[in-house]
């Protein structure tokens, strides 16, 4: 620990930024996938924020939910007087097997599916002490149960069906914690997400029951997004169910991914604004397949690039980024892909 410690501070200059501790995770048993995630939301800024408050209202030893857990984790880390070494999230791993036995085996685990159970898990702890904290008869209407995880990385899509015969519009909205992108070989994120957005039109035998001409008719469906959100999380669907094999295989397509990225946000209050955002942690899956691999973190911090390879912390420069972009063969072997991409809202004020 002490000779990853120094070489990391000293690959730094020995300048190491004020309010940041840059700490590796143990791994419990392929716990990558864990620790990954765990060092990408450390580095959100806002998440973080919230999470350190809780810790200070709570204590290091109170409260036992998977949230106040990851309270005590990060400010275990916060308030190390070393800049670097290495911590065991023990406490929290054991929490995360408690209460949920997708976890407890040691068998490699998705880490997209890993985040959405954490932000949704602890949504539901916090609104569950909202509803605590009144009395039972009280009538709470679902905006005052809303929380500071909605408000960091809730963003709403629409889904429009309109129908080619009498031109209807059927829409329905959906929120969404990440955005999960089909893939392509020699593609980009910009491609990928207007792939997402692109309209579908539904015949034959797949037509659409419009409510307006009580009949099927023809219709044109899309899903485009309508609200944004301050933390904008992409998940490139890299594993894929191949008919003839009968199985899973990762797909290592070359997918560029920007450092700066802009999102429309086709809200009504701000018809057809580009809101810009950017990157700032890269979930990495190494490996041939879903079943078996690794994961580690790409991180930006303070200008400064990071790998987190579970207890491992090291420095790395911009230029080795497109290295996880993917390959132009279509199943490389043990090859390292970008993932899981986390931008971030440039604040108004940096505009």
């Amino acid at each position: 620990m002490g000779g990853t410690s120094s070489k990391l501070e000293k690959s730094l200059g020995g300048q190491l930024p004020d309010g940041e501790n840059y700490y590796g995770l143990e791994n419990f048993g392929n716990t990558c996938y864990c620790n990954s995630v765990l060092q990408a939301l450390y580095f959100c800024q806002p998440f973080r924020e919230k999470i350190l408050e809780r810790a200070q209202v709570i204590g290091s030893n109170d409260g036992d939910n998977l949230l106040d857990c990851l309270s005590n984790l990060f400010l275990q880390i916060h308030t190390q007087k070393k800049k670097t070494g290495v911590i065991a999230p023990k406490r929290f791993v054991q929490r995360l097997k408690k209460d949920n036995e997708l976890f407890r085996s040691y068998m490699h685990q998705d880490a997209q599916e890993f985040f959405n159970y954490l932000l949704n898990e602890m949504c539901d702890i916090l609104e569950r002490e909202k509803r605590e904290a009144l009395p039972k008869t009280a009538v709470i209407p679902p905006e005052q149960l809303r929380t500071w995880i909605h408000d960091t990385f809730q963003g709403k899509l629409v889904n429009e069906t309109r129908c080619l015969y009498c031109e209807n519009v059927t829409s329905r909205d959906e929120t969404f914690f990440d955005l999960s992108l089909d893939v392509e070989q020699n593609s980009s994120i910009s491609a990928c997400l207007k792939n997402f957005s692109s309209t579908e039109t539904l015949g034959k035998d797949d037509k659409f029951l419009c409510d307006n001409c009580n009949g099927l008719q023809e219709a044109q469906k899309g899903m485009k997004v309508k609200s944004v959100p301050k933390i904008l999380v992409l998940h490139l669907k890299r594993f894929k169910y191949i008919e003839h094999l009968g199985r899973y295989r990762k797909l290592s397509y070359r997918v560029v991914f920007p450092f700066e990225l802009k999102l429309s946000n086709t809200a009504e209050t701000t018809p057809d604004v580009d809101i810009p955002y950017n990157l700032f942690a890269v979930v990495v899956h190494v490996g041939s397949g879903p079943n078996h691999g690794h994961y580690i973190c790409v991180i930006k911090s303070n200008q400064n690039w990071l790998i987190f390879d579970d207890e491992n912390v090291d420095l790395i420069d911009e230029s080795v980024l497109p290295n996880f972009f993917g390959s132009s063969r279509e199943f490389s072997g043990n090859s390292e892909n970008g993932y899981i991409l986390l931008y971030e809202q440039e604040s108004k004020e940096s505009l």
